[in-house]
């Protein structure tokens, strides 16, 4: 019998594989940046959606040479729902799994993974250190700089892009609002 954990069990989950500090941090702003799209695609889901973004790199930390394949047999092995499963394994479409984005919910988390990184990253740069003034020009600025935030594949966030059918300007737009949407939560 599967289930959908609760944000709590999820995050307990997420604990119990990942300790460091910039893994936790990541996979909270994930969520909070799926569940902003949430309300506005499947508002009757938004815990759904927010689980699936605590969850995206559960394997990651431990298992980086199995990322996305791991998290499949951990997940399955506690009986968590397969729509969740298949949903975080999907983030790694083109890279390490062959699962690919389909439902809206898969797609806005591919493309906003990556995303919330560079995102943040060029935050780090400015002298509030937040997303609060943050304008898409500087992010348009530092993702054709592919020395800066290396890590974060800027074909995974165009691709992310194509598959919304939205315009790079309004993914990262967007994007940038839904980190917004967090500060009152969390220090971004």
């Amino acid at each position: 019998m599967s289930y959908v954990p609760t944000m709590e069990q999820a995050q307990q989950l997420l604990e119990e594989y990942n300790q460091d500090e910039f893994h936790l941090r990541h996979a909270k702003i994930v969520s909070g940046v799926m569940g902003y799209f949430a309300k506005e695609y499947d508002p009757e889901n938004v815990e759904f959606w927010k689980v699936v973004g605590l969850l995206h790199d559960l394997d990651f930390e431990r298992y980086p040479e199995q990322h996305c394949v791991k998290s499949q047999e951990i997940m399955r092995e506690r009986g968590i729902d397969e729509r969740i499963v298949r949903a975080t394994a999907s983030h790694g479409y083109g890279i390490t799994v062959d699962i690919k984005p389909e439902h809206i919910m898969e797609k806005v988390l591919y493309a906003v993974d990556e995303l919330t990184g560079l995102i943040g990253a060029v935050a780090l740069m400015r002298p509030s250190k937040s997303v609060s003034d943050l304008e898409l020009k500087s992010v348009r600025k530092k993702f054709k700089s592919l020395n800066f935030a290396a890590g974060c594949s800027r074909e995974v966030i165009q691709n992310g892009a194509d598959m919304l059918g939205w315009t790079l300007d309004d993914l990262i737009s967007r994007t940038i609002l839904a980190m917004r949407s967090l500060m009152d939560t969390m220090d971004i």
